[in-house]
């Protein structure tokens, strides 16, 4: 028994730009240049599909689709025809086709025999389909005032009535396909196998396309879900998986619950110092508006809130009350100097003007080197830079115009002796801390005399703890303990898809081995590949035949060691297990994934 079905081999070209490229024309000429180069390529070629990638283009919510009724390929056709249509009319997702590889087709299954014995071959079958399988146009008819456009639909309307078409008439004796061979209802063969927790599945990947909001791109995959699964049969489970937003909502979290804390102990180290609730109330409120206006700049120049912006303004909050500290301090100053309040703001401001804009001045200067910086670097911590800067200079705007007009109604009064609560527990502070001074002069009067001893053991630890260095890891970005691991493992070349899940279940008990039960979450298996070429054009994961596989695993939030840890273990183990099976670790979150750029 031969198979016919139509095979086709790809390739993929990735394209590089500089950064100063204008990614709309270079695209706009690659395209217009493709007609040209299908001449020189041989006969059958298709164009070429150009998609734009970048290293934002990367999975963040796994679907999978089970049934325990339902085929394998009727999984794949409901997440083909169904799902997928659903979830790629939301803004800024991207769907590749499903993962599985069991996608429906006619096959027309020969005998080979039969062939022989009537005299055919293969290509005569292949022929006789393509000839008589047809929609043409074939003119137009006009009845009556309108014209009328006729085709003739030559495409059989079931598979039985492609078993009677005929491929050969010989001596009056016409042979029909099913005299030669089967047609079914089949689906391509298998190179891609997904399983969920040793159940056989399929898998749709959502990615993030462009700059659209991942948060907002989840909500709304998770939103259309249920309304898809209404219209889908009753037994065939959708189960969101590997969601990225968990921990962009996580790290979005912990930004601002540290800025947070940032801005209250920021606070409360300006009510004990100054003791007044007044002074801190002007200056507190200066954090939340240089904020706003910060966010609001990086609204114009394009930016967005993520976690370098975020960081940036919890890096700031601690010196945006500089501007406004000074400014209440002189005038306060000039009110006990006995000048009226106005005259006293009024004064206050313009003595510290210039030396004010300085000083701010001198910290945005810091964040300069961030604008010469190239590649990712760029991308990553120029937004943190405008973030800071925009919120310094709003800070010395507003101490420039809120702050004096606050103190105006806040504290007309300023001048006479300070009373209540806070300036007892303020004069409490300032006797501690004249205390401690005290004791700090004692301490640095002792080592100014014995200054040759204390240069040379200063000196000393300096280098010693210079020899720490060694011992110190070298990452571009910071760690992020995503709690998942992506590995992906190659079996000696040749090896068929239908070995490949028993050797999956192999290296999944050595997982399973090294993280205890109560910390493991999911197991996805993707194995096998290539799938489509779209799939292809947006995966990152080295696959690239069937004798390649990936296991996805996902830990409990919360509730499991370092991921790290784990890795390192089966780094170690897995090699051992299977002395002849290829094992590497590859990113498993976006941001991991973004900044290794699709590689």
């Amino acid at each position: 028994m031969w198979n016919l079905r139509l095979w086709q081999a790809w390739a993929f070209i990735k394209v590089f730009f500089h950064e100063t490229a204008n990614i709309q024309t270079a695209l706009a000429q690659i395209v217009s240049n493709v007609p040209s180069t299908l001449r020189s390529l041989p006969p059958g070629t298709t164009p070429p599909l150009v998609l734009k990638y970048s290293a934002s283009n990367v999975p963040i919510l796994q679907v999978g689709l089970s049934s325990p009724s339902l085929s394998d390929q009727e999984l794949s056709d409901l997440a083909l025809n169904a799902l997928r249509m659903k979830l790629i009319t939301i803004p800024g997702v991207a769907v590749p086709f499903p993962y599985d590889g069991r996608f429906r087709q006619i096959s027309v299954d020969l005998d080979g025999s039969a062939l022989l014995a009537k005299g055919l071959t293969p290509v005569d079958v292949v022929e006789a389909i393509g000839v008589q399988n047809l929609t043409l146009p074939t003119g137009t008819a006009k009845i009556g005032p309108t014209e009328y456009s006729i085709s003739l639909n030559g495409s059989p309307s079931t598979m039985a009535q492609l078993n009677d078409i005929p491929v050969k008439t010989s001596a009056g004796t016409t042979i029909y396909l099913k005299d030669v061979a089967q047609v079914h209802d089949g689906a391509m063969p298998q190179t891609n196998i997904v399983r969920q927790n040793g159940t056989h599945g399929v898998l749709m990947s959502i990615l993030k396309n462009g700059a659209a909001s991942t948060l907002q791109i989840v909500q709304d995959v998770l939103t259309t879900l249920p309304a898809v699964a209404k219209t889908l049969p009753e037994d065939l489970q959708l189960k969101p998986m590997f969601d990225q937003s968990q921990f962009v909502k996580a790290a979005v979290k912990a930004v601002v619950i540290e800025a947070l804390i940032a801005a209250c102990l920021t606070a409360a180290m300006l009510l004990l110092f100054l003791g007044n609730w007044r002074s801190t109330c002007i200056i507190a409120v200066s954090i939340p508006l240089s904020i706003l206006a910060s966010i609001l700049l990086l609204h114009l120049f394009g930016q967005t809130l993520n976690l370098m912006t975020l960081g940036g303004l919890s890096l700031a909050v601690g010196i945006l009350v500089d501007d406004a500290t000074v400014e209440i301090e002189n005038i306060e100053r000039n009110l006990h100097l006995g000048k009226d309040t106005r005259t006293a703001i009024l004064d206050g401001a313009a003595e510290i003007a210039v030396p004010a804009f300085v000083s701010t001045l001198c910290i945005c200067i810091v964040f300069l080197p961030m604008f010469f910086l190239t590649g990712v670097a760029r991308f990553l911590f120029v937004p943190m830079a405008d973030a800071v800067v925009f919120a310094m200079l709003a800070s010395y705007l507003l101490s420039r115009t809120l702050v004096p007009t606050m103190v105006l109604y806040l504290m007309a009064h300023k001048g006479q002796t300070r009373k209540g609560v806070f300036s007892r527990i303020n004069q409490m502070f300032e006797k501690g801390f004249e205390a401690l001074r005290t004791h700090y002069l004692i301490l640095l009067e002792a080592l100014l005399r014995h200054r040759k001893l204390f240069g040379t053991a200063f000196l000393l630890f300096c280098l010693l703890s210079g020899g720490l260095y060694r011992f110190l890891g070298n990452d571009f970005f910071p760690a992020v303990d995503a709690g998942q691991i992506k590995l992906h493992f190659r079996a000696p070349s040749g090896t068929r898809i239908e070995q490949m899940p028993k050797l999956a279940d192999e290296v999944e008990a050595v997982i399973r081995q090294t993280i205890p039960p109560e910390e493991l979450q999911t197991l996805l298996d993707n194995l096998g590949g290539p799938y489509t070429p779209v799939n292809t054009s947006y995966n990152n994961s080295g696959t690239i035949d069937t004798a390649d596989a990936e296991i996805m695993v996902s830990l409990k939030p919360g509730a499991h060691a370092p991921t790290a840890e784990y890795i390192a273990a089966l780094r170690s183990s897995l090699p051992k297990h299977f002395p002849i099976v290829e094992f590497f670790f590859q990113p498993a979150d976006m941001v991991s994934q973004s900044l290794n750029f699709g590689v």
